[in-house]
């Protein structure tokens, strides 16, 4: 698998802060439209068309751990939950976790819910978030797949050992049989899910891919000396333009703030509505 778009950003980030980039960068993994939507409502719907795909599992009553409460986390949590999982949490963040709660889900540690749950999924873009004590403890059949970032997140080097048998029972499925004859159903070796075992949908890339290509055009057309050799976020209003161009996909219609209005709240009529830290 190659470098996610995390770990490329985070590279990025590094680089600028020793120095060593050598041109411009455009960060447009944390601009709104693409967190809204490549993580957010893409993961609400790709979560389950993975896990279907590949699985055929039924999930009223199914108790499922969802490691991580970012943008990608909500968003499966939000599918899973609607057709009756009963869903827990894991977080590092007491932000996330605080709005886990609020939501309606119950934050745990992963150790207190292991033996238990019927499926684990991880959404952190952290390494080594199910290690393989974790996948010792789980109950037989447990389906194990990871929406984050990166293949690191679950320890699957470790379940290549010789007391461990793999059986390929389908595309992207393997079952991990323990010497006791305990099954953990692994999902596409760990690697991304919603790109191994689902589709993105056409409407998600047309966002995605706008917003780099104006990425891209703004680098190209500024002007000597406004950006220099260092990262930087998407300029809101043009995360404001991606949003603006789908609209009408919706037969959305915008209302437009009156002059007085604008100036009451201090805006442009035109926008950006949202200041550049907003996400």
């Amino acid at each position: 698998m190659g470098i996610s778009s995390l770990d490329k950003t985070s590279e990025l980030y590094q680089l600028s802060k020793a120095g060593k980039l050598c041109v411009p960068a455009m960060n447009v993994n944390d601009s709104v439209t693409k967190q809204k939507f490549d993580n957010l409502y893409c993961c609400r719907e790709s979560i389950l068309d993975g896990l279907k795909r590949t699985t055929d599992v039924m999930f009223g009553g199914k108790q499922v751990v969802v490691c991580g409460y970012g943008e990608v986390g909500k968003g499966c949590c939000a599918a899973l939950k609607a057709l009756g999982a009963i869903v827990y949490i894991t977080e590092i963040d007491p932000i996330c976790a605080l709005q886990a709660c609020m939501d309606g889900f119950r934050v745990v540690k992963l150790n207190e819910v292991i033996r238990q749950v019927d499926v684990v999924i991880t959404c952190t873009g952290n390494k080594n978030v199910v290690t393989r004590e974790h996948l010792d403890r789980m109950k037989n059949s447990c389906i194990v797949c990871n929406m984050g970032h990166s293949n690191t997140e679950i320890d699957v080097t470790s379940l290549r050992t010789p007391e461990l048998t793999w059986e390929r029972v389908r595309s992207q499925v393997d079952h991990v049989i323990w010497p006791d004859g305990k099954r953990v159903v692994l999902l596409a070796e760990g690697r991304l899910l919603n790109l191994s075992c689902s589709t993105v949908p056409t409407f998600v890339l047309s966002i995605t891919a706008t917003t780099q290509a104006l990425a891209l055009i703004e680098l190209y057309n500024a002007p000597e000396g406004r950006y220099k050799q260092d990262v930087y976020l998407l300029p809101k209003k043009m995360d404001e333009y991606v949003a603006s161009l789908h609209l009408p996909s919706f037969d959305a219609h915008l209302t437009e703030l009156t002059d007085d209005q604008a100036k009451y709240l201090g805006l442009n009529k035109n926008g950006p509505f949202k200041p550049n830290y907003y996400r």
